[in-house]
């Protein structure tokens, strides 16, 4: 998938997503950050914590943009230990996983109470899932020309809410976009150019690709009071009287009268 974002589409897809992750990441504050996958993408450029890393399961390029802190790491078994991270990134890195599942249940693991997840994913309801579709039946009959790299799985944008929610994820932000259609030729896609205007405008849940930022949350815990608060909140509110008699004897009284 490295190389696929050196075509045209790529590139077209890999500058719009750039601005995307820079401007959802600046205001996420915290200590430690992590990139999963996809050197090609600097995720945690506009970041401002003071470590950040980024883990691939392959070696990363010479020439890739983002070679900060790179480690070599399985998705789903990250060497970091549990609520660690402040904020993960993952730049189609449920796309192209064999286990997104297990991947997603990592982050989760590794995120702090409070910290946030900013993910982008391929969106199937859109002109790229059409031609994702099309190209399956053309590899299986050695047909056509195939612009999109395999392996590559679009999960959706609802089904990935649902992930997130099972995870006591919460959504914070969501947007689409990348409206042009998938074409070979950096020509064609600059033509097709007003379509990103007119896609964010008429139809919003059609672009090539989608961004989710999630908090994660974990539910409070009931304090127990301690045992005189209880009492204390049984009781009438009523004053004792004090009545002193002539022979020097102290009476008391609930101040109820009969």
């Amino acid at each position: 998938m490295q190389d696929w974002f050196e075509t045209p589409a790529g590139s077209y897809l890999l500058a719009w997503e750039q601005q995307q992750f820079d401007r959802l990441v600046v205001d996420i504050f915290g200590y430690h950050a992590l990139q999963l996958g996809l050197p090609a993408l600097d995720a945690l450029a506009a970041n401002r914590m003071s470590h950040r890393w980024l883990a691939t399961s392959h070696a990363v390029p010479p020439g890739a943009a983002n070679a900060r802190s790179a480690l070599l790491s399985d998705y789903a078994a990250l060497p970091f230990p549990e609520a660690s991270l402040d904020l993960v990134a993952l730049p189609h890195t449920l796309d192209s996983h064999p286990d997104p599942h297990a991947t997603l249940r990592e982050v989760a693991r590794v995120l702090v109470p409070g910290g946030r997840v900013v993910l982008s994913g391929f969106n199937p309801l859109s002109l790229w899932g059409l031609r994702q579709r099309r190209e399956r039946l053309c590899r299986r009959f050695n047909l056509g020309t195939c612009l999109l790299p395999e392996p590559l799985e679009f999960i959706g944008y609802w089904r990935q809410r649902d992930w997130l929610r099972l995870l006591d994820f919460e959504v914070e932000v969501s947007h689409h976009g990348a409206y042009r259609p998938l074409l070979g030729s950096d020509k064609w896609l600059k033509r097709w150019s007003w379509m990103d205007r007119a896609g964010a405008r008429w139809w919003p849940y059609f672009g090539a690709a989608y961004f989710l930022v999630a908090v994660k949350r974990v539910h409070g815990v009931r304090l127990l009071e301690p045992a005189w608060k209880k009492v204390g909140s049984k009781a009438t509110g009523t004053v004792p009287l004090v009545r002193r008699s002539s022979d020097n004897h102290v009476h008391t009284s609930n101040g109820n009268h009969e």
